[in-house]
């Protein structure tokens, strides 16, 4: 007999999901899913565009729940489908009091899905884009962290909203140019997974002020449950475990990460 896995567990705090693609879920209904997160208390969940083709799709996601806002951005991976329509329906679309931030954005030289000149480009485009638009960016790094440090220091300046860097698997150089730059670094089930011991160094060495929680679901399902579509109300384990690498209680870091989330997409 299978051994019964742990219940989600829950802080009676409220806590707000930072990145997943709600879209791409498939085991439950999206009604299911959002009751299911609200029993644990998240109450805003924030749905990521990763290419023109779905920039409406989360868009009507967002019109559609009151609790759902979202993004409008073009993934590394998809640079090469950016076209002048793209930077139009874009513009269009981050007028939307539900899109609050320009997102997923930035670089990765690990698949090179596209090529890097085109990933480069686009990812500069679309920081001038959140910068001349005062909305904070949600940043895709990985196997680029001097690119991606060389961009952020390029426009840190003028990207009043700074943003985040999610799913941080990077270095602890881009890690600290991050930081101080004001940037967020978010974190996911990944630090819960046993080869993940850099990515755990780096939570110890950001500050929890500069922290935020997410899942990307339906990707990188925390341990009791990985191997099974990742969703929102998995949260409560990645503040668990954040909590016992910072060695601090719990509910510290769910009022921390509250607040830094409010701070980065609703202020």
């Amino acid at each position: 007999m299978s051994k019964k896995k742990r219940e989600i567990p829950n802080f009676h705090k409220e806590i707000i999901e930072t990145h997943c693609h709600l879209d791409y879920l498939k085991e439950k209904s999206l009604e299911e899913i959002f009751d299911l997160s609200k029993s644990v208390g998240i109450n805003k969940i924030i749905t990521i565009s990763v290419k023109p083709d779905n920039f409406q799709t989360v868009l009507d996601l967002a019109s559609q729940y009151e609790q759902v806002f979202c993004t409008q951005g073009v993934h590394p991976h998809h640079a090469k489908d950016w076209e002048q329509k793209t930077e139009t329906v874009l513009l269009k679309n981050i007028s939307h009091k539900k899109v609050i931030a320009i997102g997923e954005i930035g670089l990765d030289f690990h698949y090179n899905n596209s090529p890097k000149e085109k990933q480069l480009e686009v990812f500069s485009k679309q920081l001038h884009l959140a910068a001349s638009n005062q909305l904070p960016v949600v940043i895709h790094s990985r196997d680029a962290d001097e690119e991606t440090i060389e961009l952020l220091t390029q426009y840190s300046g003028a990207l009043e909203k700074k943003g985040v860097i999610h799913s941080f698997t990077s270095g602890p150089q881009l890690a600290q140019t991050a930081i101080d730059h004001g940037f967020y670094l978010g974190f996911n089930g990944i630090i819960t997974f046993k080869n993940a011991s850099e990515v755990r160094e780096i939570v110890e060495l950001c500050p929890l002020s500069r922290i935020l929680l997410e899942t990307d679901s339906p990707f990188l399902t925390p341990i009791p449950y990985r191997g099974q579509e990742n969703h929102p109300y998995n949260l409560p384990f990645i503040a668990e475990k954040i909590a016992e690498i910072k060695k601090v209680e719990v509910e510290e870091v769910l009022e921390t990460c509250l607040a830094n989330s409010l701070r980065c997409f609703f202020s």
